[in-house]
């Protein structure tokens, strides 16, 4: 029985495209969080009066 069957590299690829997805979609999430935290920061700024 080899370690390099179908199954067995299926299965890595699985796992291994599931990591790569769950760190793409925290990479999103980050920025987005980023964008509003700007947004925010940016909107205080010009409406309040100097």
């Amino acid at each position: 029985m080899g370690r390099n069957n179908e199954r067995n590299i299926k299965k890595h690829n699985d796992k291994l495209h599931k990591e790569q997805d769950k760190a793409k979609k925290a990479e999103r999430l980050r920025q987005e969080k980023l964008k509003a935290i700007v947004k925010k920061f940016h909107d205080n700024n010009t409406t309040t009066p100097e």
